[in-house]
């Protein structure tokens, strides 16, 4: 046996020193070494430009990716101080780039609104850098310093002379760091800087791709109507079309905060509130998202009972009612943000609530009654909402007495496992019968339950939840998965671990598992949150000589299977194209998609929910203009489909 030395005393200790630590664990600094952490890199050198223009020395960032996905960012902003700094003895710029929680952000009169207020991107960047190059124009002289994965042998210089101001910082990812990719995504650069142009109304942002295998494309990010700007951007790139013609547009100040509301109602039945603090996007909302819905509710029931639209008898709208349709962009300025969360998914300043609020039930309450039109037809859609609602309660509530009084409340084409515990348990929910009777007879009964369903289920873009209730496609599987559904639904009471859409690998199986996907998403929406849903990968051929079986997911694979099957090339191979699940017998799907030892299941994952709305309102809403730009545009990616 080996000598295991349990000893664990002072000699045990780590120390360290200035960016050892970030090395150490980057994940602690930009959330992984992955892709998203990649692309964070970019996000802290622009924050630290677009905290130059809120302080009002900034108006132009170039963003430009170049060959060998290096990043070079730049702006007209005043240019890092370059002075000696007083208790380091080097340039206040070294120190910004070496030393974490180092900068101006913590209150010594630099800036009074930032996004960066940990004091740590440019150092964390610097760190997981393989080179980065600080050049800074002072209006006077040029000043250049290059860093070695954090590291510089030779301090600040001067290398030219200057009448211009600004900041220029180019570095290379370091792929020690970043193992799995160095490489950026252009469209996931665009969609963060364009957010930031508009948030930012009259800042110009240039966005360049000059790589090698890159678009060449130049962006010109430019919006002086700002969050205005931006909800009709979404309304656009959506193919919604909108109850209000005009946006409407709040702000306000209460001593050195600010506030702007940007809000205008669509056809569609679902809501998308984006809300941020000092540009940083709250994924997870907080006091200014809670003041905002508090006020919208607020107003609309004040409004429709000073005009008689509301009886003191009936029920008033919740907010479930008056958010229907609406795309809104919150956006404020605090001077000291208190986000919860290391990742400030949250804003927790509670002055901010009663700030927001207040603003938004005077000034909104004052455009309904100079809009009369306008604030009617809006209102009339949320009543409209509540009626779907109230009827959605009472299928709900027929669907429970139903289920009550039957026997056996799970669904009839439902093969249960035996295994309750969802730590360990899977259902499949299968295309067809002849597939789920190919699926029920090749699982594993222990712990893997199936659910054929047939022909294709409602469309749940372009219906509300009342219209769920009663659905033949769709409750089956609300029932089998035991959690309810919208407001309802309660994971707690999901009886899988994982839940596997298992579709044809065709056009039509691509259909279904969108429109599962959308369901899911729409209704269930935690269930993608909390990487429960999964999609099978059936394989495409099987590829067989006598008794040695290949199966093959791809054309390239099945060819290198051919090559490898038939030997000296004169062997007869015998190639098996799937047209779809139920070809297979048991034990074929078992061996090829089922069993845990050997089958391929992709995690259905949501990185960005604001993305992943725009896409399911695209591909299943009712315009057919920007689902064929997005389908063109995204065509190179589908394989293997048997159009």
């Amino acid at each position: 046996m080996a000598n295991i030395n349990n000893t664990y005393d002072e000699s045990q200790i780590q120390v360290l020193e200035g960016l050892e630590a970030v090395r150490k664990r980057p994940g602690m600094y930009i959330g992984s070494s992955g892709p998203k952490g990649l692309h964070h890199l970019v996000y802290e050198i622009v924050d630290n430009s677009i905290d130059e223009a809120l302080a009002g020395y900034c108006t132009e960032i170039k963003v430009e990716l170049l060959p060998g996905d290096v990043v070079c960012v730049s702006d007209n902003g005043r240019g890092i101080p370059t002075g000696i700094h007083p208790t380091e003895g080097i340039s206040a710029a070294t120190v910004v780039y070496t030393k974490l929680h180092a900068g101006g952000k913590f209150g010594g009169g630099g800036y009074k609104v930032a996004g960066g207020l940990h004091g740590v991107g440019a150092s964390v960047v610097n760190a997981l850098s393989e080179w980065l190059e600080l050049t800074v124009k002072d209006g006077k002289n040029v000043h250049f310093q290059r860093f070695e994965r954090g590291k510089y042998s030779e301090p600040l210089k001067i290398i030219g002379e200057t009448n211009e101001t600004g900041t220029t910082v180019k570095f290379k990812a370091d792929p020690e760091i970043f193992e799995e990719t160095t490489h950026y995504d252009y469209e996931i650069l665009l969609k963060r800087l364009r957010e930031q142009a508009f948030l930012n109304a009259g800042i110009k942002i240039i966005f360049s791709d000059l790589r090698e295998d890159g678009s060449q494309n130049t962006e010109t990010l430019y919006y002086q109507g700002g969050i205005r700007e931006f909800v009709t951007h979404i309304h656009t790139t959506r193919g919604l079309d909108v109850i209000n013609e005009n946006v409407i547009y709040i702000s306000g100040t209460q001593g050195t905060s600010s506030a702007e509301i940007a809000m205008q109602y669509n056809d569609s039945y679902n809501e998308l509130i984006l809300s941020f603090a000092n540009n940083i996007h709250t994924v997870d909302g907080g006091t200014h998202e809670a003041g905002f819905k508090n006020a919208l509710t607020k107003v609309f029931n004040e409004y429709g009972k000073k005009f008689g639209l509301i009886k003191d008898t009936d029920k008033g709208l919740i907010g479930d009612d008056v958010r229907e349709g609406l795309t809104a962009v919150i956006s404020v300025k605090l001077e000291n943000c208190e986000f919860e969360g290391q990742t400030k998914g949250k804003l927790g300043n509670t002055e901010v609530k009663a700030f927001v609020e207040n603003l938004v039930t005077e000034k909104l309450m004052c455009y309904f009654e100079e809009n009369p039109a306008v604030a009617r037809s809006i209102f009339d859609k949320a009543v409209s909402a509540q009626k779907a609602r109230e009827a959605a309660k009472k299928a709900r509530e027929l669907s429970r007495r139903k289920s009550a009084m039957e026997r056996d409340s799970l669904p009839g084409k439902l093969a249960d496992c035996s295994e309750s515990d969802m730590r360990y348990t899977e259902i499949y929910i299968v295309e067809g019968d002849s597939a789920g009777g190919s699926a029920k007879s090749g699982r594993d009964r222990r712990y893997q339950a199936i659910l054929p369903l047939w022909g294709k289920m409602l469309n749940v873009e372009k219906a509300r939840i009342d219209k769920v209730y009663g659905n033949e496609k769709l409750m089956p599987v609300v029932t089998a998965l035991g959690t309810s559904i919208g407001e309802d639904f309660d994971i707690t009471k999901l009886r899988y671990g994982k839940v596997i859409i298992m579709a044809d690998a065709d056009v039509d199986g691509c259909h279904i598992r969108t429109l599962l996907l959308t369901f899911f998403f729409r209704f269930m929406k935690p269930l993608i949150a909390n990487g429960n849903v999964y999609i099978a990968q059936p394989p495409l051929f099987k590829v067989s000589r006598g008794k040695q079986v290949r199966y093959a997911f791809s054309d390239a694979e099945r060819d290198r299977y051919i090559a490898e099957l038939s030997g000296d090339g004169n062997a007869k191979v015998d190639v098996q194209r799937y047209k779809g699940l139920g070809e297979m017998d048991p034990q074929q799907l078992w061996e090829t998609t089922m069993n845990p030892e050997t089958r391929t299941i992709l995690k259905v994952e949501m990185e960005d929910a604001a993305r992943a709305d725009e896409i399911f309102t695209i591909l299943m809403g009712d315009k057919v203009a920007p689902r064929k730009e997005f389908i063109e545009k995204n065509a190179k990616y589908v394989q293997n489909l048997d159009i």
